[in-house]
């Protein structure tokens, strides 16, 4: 099977399988070769799920005698190993969880399985998803595969490491202030954070801070986001968060019949942004007008005001403490640098919690506002591309930040609850992947997908693989 096979999106697999033109058998034995070929230099991949291939010998067989299919029948498809998959490991990157073995898969991965793809392996992150680098005491780091010197994000690194390297057409990655956009952009795929609840975040852990959370998408093309996403939407009848009906906005249609306005950000008050980050989402505002979309330059005041990863950073910390401490309480020295840091930190007062959860709504105020006059905003993902593994400081644009900063543009969505999109629009001078942000109003996924798609249309980057 060729490599251009491999680096097919999920919706053109799915394609050739009810064709006829490959089976399910073929394409899990042609993933899990290049896991065995490229995973022992990148690790991404942690567990392969046994039973894929008898699953795909299940899916073709159905498929000869001409069963109903799903959309997905017969593609293999990765999880991160936050979220629970039946009979198949999910250690949470932590040796405190090593050996656990879910007996249910959660919402998300069993609807992706009633679409009939097929679970092929669980995918790398930091210990308890507190990261924005995949490296844990477990399962070790997980190394870019543009770049095997630098990291490819977290805490989803390993899904987007493993998407961007071929192993895996598409999966599940959850978000906590940057954790699957932040990855696709070092690694050159796309990811959706959509509005907040949309995907139950049952059966993935932690769960806390609740109204933080997400359960995303990450894929190779904004069609898989779209189809998947039309999935997963809905709630489950166990998150309480889950409410709003499927039917709202499944991520096809639903777009504005007017001309579309979509504002575009570099300079938001939030700090410095690297000179090639922002060569590149002038250059997407600039492809996107051509595709008749009024497009200008706005600014956020809301956000300028109340500097969303300052406000975050004194919030979740008071919710993420409690529960980590029960998880790991007597198996301390276990624990992973970033989770024994987050423990360490010093309590937030009551005065600056209450501040910081104002400071949310003077911030989702905002974006109501802005929501008013523009149908959704472009931005940076981040302001750096992907950097060297264990950086605690970046300089850019002159300018000395702490490794924090890395969130500075996606933290407010998640506070927010506003659905938002990360896809590469350029190329460093280093040859390393630069994305580009979408963002939209609440419930508006298939508005943020359909600007996506435009400027993926328009994309000077599309069909870009790193060479292994």
């Amino acid at each position: 099977m060729s490599e251009d096979l491999i680096y097919e999106d999920a919706t053109a697999m799915a394609e050739l399988i009810r064709t006829g033109a490959v089976s399910s058998v073929e394409l899990v034995r042609a993933h899990l070769a290049r896991i065995e070929a490229t995973n022992p230099a990148i690790n991404a991949i942690v567990t392969v799920a046994d039973g894929a291939l008898e699953a795909a010998r299940a899916a073709d067989a159905d498929l000869a005698a001409g069963k109903d299919v799903g959309a997905l029948h017969g593609v293999p498809f990765t999880v991160k190993d936050s979220i629970d998959t039946a009979g198949v490991l999910t250690q949470r990157g932590s040796p405190i969880f090593a050996g656990r073995l879910p007996t249910t898969d959660a919402t998300s991965v069993a609807r992706i399985k009633d679409a009939g793809a097929i679970l092929l392996a669980k995918t790398n992150l930091p210990e308890f998803s507190y990261s924005t680098e995949s490296d844990n005491l477990l399962t070790g780091r997980t190394n870019n595969p543009w770049d095997l010197d630098r990291t490819p994000g977290g805490s989803s690194g390993g899904e987007s490491a493993a998407i961007a390297a071929g192993m895996s057409p598409f999966g599940l990655g959850t978000d906590l202030a940057i954790s699957v956009r932040g990855p696709a952009a070092q690694t050159g795929i796309v990811a959706l954070k959509p509005t907040h609840g949309r995907i139950p975040m049952t059966g993935v852990w932690p769960r806390v801070p609740r109204r933080d959370w997400h359960v995303g998408p990450m894929a190779r093309t904004v069609r898989d986001l779209a189809l998947t996403y039309s999935l997963l939407a809905g709630p489950d009848g166990e998150d309480g968060f889950s409410v709003t009906p499927k039917s709202f906005d499944s991520g096809v249609g639903s777009v504005p019949s007017r001309p579309l306005r979509v504002g575009w950000i570099v300079d938001s008050g939030l700090g410095p942004v690297d000179p090639e980050v922002a060569a590149t989402v002038r250059a997407a505002a600039q492809a996107l007008s051509s595709t008749g979309v009024h497009v200008e330059e706005v600014t956020i005041p809301a956000v300028e005001r109340d500097n969303p990863l300052a406000l975050f950073n004194l919030q979740h910390v008071m919710e993420l403490k409690p529960a980590m401490a029960a998880a790991t309480r007597g198996r301390e020295d276990d624990m992973f640098t970033m989770s024994t840091s987050m423990l360490n930190t010093p309590d937030t007062s009551i005065e600056d919690y209450i501040a910081a959860e104002q400071g949310f709504e003077r911030i989702r105020d905002g974006y109501a506002e802005y929501f008013t006059r523009y149908d959704a905003l472009l931005l940076p993902v981040l302001p750096i591309p992907a950097h060297p593994h264990g950086m605690t400081v970046f300089v850019i644009d002159g300018k000395t930040v702490d490794a924090t900063h890395i969130q500075t543009f996606t933290v407010q969505f998640n506070v927010t609850g506003l659905p938002a999109l990360s896809m590469r629009f350029g190329t460093s001078s280093d040859g390393l992947p630069i994305g580009v942000q979408i963002a939209g109003n609440w419930h508006a996924e298939s508005t943020v997908l359909h600007v996506a798609s435009l400027l993926e249309g328009v994309s000077p980057v599309r069909n870009l693989h790193p060479v292994l």
